[in-house]
């Protein structure tokens, strides 16, 4: 009985004393095992794990994209850093996909983005890149991005690169895209393939150069009636050539700015809100009738017989 007993408490001992054994070198492991890399915060970056951001903005002297981001990033932001262009890779240069949700990269001087340049960030849902200096941009510089829901450009295209906006504004790319802003590009028509082949509820087109609206993009707009477009601060020209877009913006509510829409032209409309015109202001029938009118005297001013009356006649007129 006794020897039952001690094989008893020895089988005990022995329990607790693995248990034990097994706590001390787990306990070990985590003491003397390196903090990894990737989960530390980048040199010149402030960081807020709790919250998942990662802030680099106002380093003048950086010239890149800070390497070994945090696998725990949702939020980065460089701002100011002198990164003139964003090559492929370029925030996941290892292969390392991130969980990035927002990237703001506002005023760093950008000029190229390369293909691919945002490759492993499929979690991504806005990108700002407003107010850099873009002089070249890859047809597939958004490739990768299927999550991406609001894309900032605003002031950020030199002439350059205004005419490769378009092959870069894929709808295939940007199937997911609800909000797109463009506003101050100098941009003098819409950048996109048919409005109708995108998913935009919000296309901001604000201070730009459009000078006219096609009756293309207007057929477009009409179809899908989610789409709020931003137009004030252009330079449209009231004549003809804007009667498709004169009565869309009469019958539709899809311009929240309407009222801010001003013609530039001509002289004696300038500064009138575009849906304050009169129908026959922008009639392309009348003005085609007048047109038609104006050639068929011209020839008829031509023939020798009638010649000394059209004289008289543009005489008069000019009194």
């Amino acid at each position: 009985m006794i020897w039952r007993l001690y094989s008893s408490d020895r089988s005990w001992v022995f329990s607790v004393w693995n248990q034990w054994c097994v706590f001390y070198a787990a306990a070990a492991c985590l003491l003397f095992t390196p903090v990894r890399a990737d989960d530390t915060c980048p040199s010149s970056c402030a960081c807020a794990r709790e919250w998942g951001t990662v802030n680099c903005s106002s380093a003048d002297e950086e010239t890149d994209v800070p390497t070994e981001i945090p696998t725990w990033t949702s939020t980065l932001i460089l701002k100011g850093r002198n990164i003139s262009t964003l090559s492929t890779r370029a925030f996941t240069p290892n292969g390392t996909e991130l969980e990035i949700i927002t990237l703001l990269l506002p005023n760093n001087g950008i000029q190229a983005i390369e293909p691919y340049a945002f490759r492993g960030l499929t979690r991504l849902h806005v990108l700002d890149l407003s107010h850099n200096q873009l002089e070249s941009i890859s047809p597939r510089a958004f490739h990768g991005l299927p999550e991406l829901r609001s894309l900032y450009l605003n002031s950020s295209f030199l002439p350059p690169a205004t005419a490769q906006l378009q092959n870069a504004l894929s709808a295939q790319t940007l199937r997911n895209l609800h909000r797109l802003e463009l506003a101050g590009n100098d941009l003098k028509s819409i950048p996109l393939e048919k409005l109708d082949i995108y998913r935009l509820h919000d296309l901001v087109l604000v201070n730009n150069s459009l000078e006219k609206i096609e009756r293309e993009n207007i057929s477009s707009l009409y179809r899908q009636k989610r789409i709020r477009v931003y137009l004030s601060l252009n330079p449209f020209r009231c004549n003809c050539d804007l009667e498709a877009f004169y009565y869309w913006l009469k019958n539709s509510s899809q311009c929240p700015d309407a009222a801010r829409i001003l013609c530039s032209e001509p002289e004696s409309k300038r500064g009138i809100p575009v849906e304050k015109l009169r129908g026959e202001d922008v009639d392309c029938m009348n003005e085609n009738l007048e047109l038609k009118s104006f050639h068929n005297f011209s020839a008829i001013c031509s023939e020798p017989f009638f010649s000394m009356i059209c004289d008289l006649h543009w005489e008069n007129t000019s009194m």
